[in-house]
């Protein structure tokens, strides 16, 4: 069932899986091994999708969850939580912050707690743009999902959550 999901995707089988484990003379579970190479291939091919579906609205993905992150804390917040939030750099902020700055999407402004310190606001025109594309947006992320139950939805959420928490397995020394 899985092998038919995987036609035309150029995503691995568990066929090639087992080929280079055998191939390197290792023991590790080609099932395990599958699962995490078709989900850096379909985090891939998610991150490709969502720059072409925010590119509609003239926007990157770092830009829309930027915005979003504003919206969602009063309309202004530090760059250094919001690269927190992001889990970027501040400088991959402060490049975000300059092209949406550009767009009018947001501003910068002197910190009212910290006067050495700026904030980053969003605009009556940044938020306008939230809006507007709210519709839209929202139905596409809807439709994305629809093939799944609402019971899917949950298992996946929580296996989605245990997957994360296993990342670091990648970037630990």
């Amino acid at each position: 069932m899985a092998q038919q999901h995987e036609a035309g995707t150029g995503a691995p089988t568990l066929d090639q899986a087992r080929r280079q484990l055998s191939r390197y003379g290792l023991s590790a579970d080609p099932q395990a091994v599958l699962v995490a190479a078709r989900l850096m291939a379909a985090g891939s091919r998610l991150g490709q999708a969502g720059e072409a579906h925010f590119a509609r609205f003239g926007l990157s993905t770092g830009r829309y969850r930027l915005l979003a992150e504003l919206e969602d804390h009063g309309g202004e917040k530090p760059p250094s939580q919001l690269a927190s939030a992001l889990g970027v750099s501040r400088a991959t902020v402060t490049g975000l912050v300059d092209g949406l700055e550009r767009d009018g999407l947001v501003a910068r402004r002197p910190s009212t707690e910290d006067g050495r310190g700026n904030v980053v606001v969003l605009t009556p025109r940044g938020a306008q743009r939230l809006r507007d594309m709210a519709p839209e947006h929202f139905q596409r992320m809807q439709a994305m999902v629809g093939g799944l139950s609402v019971e899917e939805r949950t298992l996946f959420l929580d296996l989605l959550a245990r997957l994360v928490e296993g990342m670091s397995a990648l970037t630990d020394d």
